[in-house]
């Protein structure tokens, strides 16, 4: 079964924001990745902010963790209030691949479904009434 989990978006002060939920909720960051640290041959549009946060994430219970994100300069400016997904971690590519097409179906593609370089199937979706969403399998899962 998907599991849920929201993905916010900041302006630069990405790490800053999840240093106060880790003092808020404890535990340990799971991933810290920055912009920096993308393999080369790989788009990467925050490579004017190599220091800025391509993703982190912080476990809060065996089921859900926060995630986050600067925004690339590339990309203009978060908008507070708009600057959320939902990220679904899907139980198999199989899921993730029927969960990316009914949730786009009459919306808008953002990066369609793909292998990426941290070893996950992949995409990006806005559904029909504006909502964000962040579809992945992890390869490195089992599949149930």
């Amino acid at each position: 079964m998907a599991q849920l989990s929201p993905y916010l978006t900041f302006n630069g002060n990405c790490l800053e924001a999840f240093n106060f939920y880790k003092s808020a909720f404890g535990g340990e960051f799971a991933t810290v990745m920055t912009y920096g640290q993308v393999p080369a041959g790989e788009d990467n549009p925050g490579t004017a902010d190599p220091n800025k946060i391509i993703h982190i994430s912080l476990p809060i219970s065996k089921e859900t963790a926060i995630m986050g994100c600067d925004m690339p300069a590339a990309y203009g400016q978060a908008i507070f209030g708009s600057n959320f997904n939902i990220s679904v971690n899907a139980a198999s590519r199989e899921e993730a691949d029927h969960l990316f097409a009914a949730l786009s179906a009459g919306g808008k593609v953002v990066m369609p479904m793909a292998d990426t370089f941290w070893g996950a199937w992949f995409g990006m979706c806005t559904d029909p009434f504006g909502i964000q969403w962040m579809i992945s399998y992890d390869a490195g899962q089992p599949q149930q």
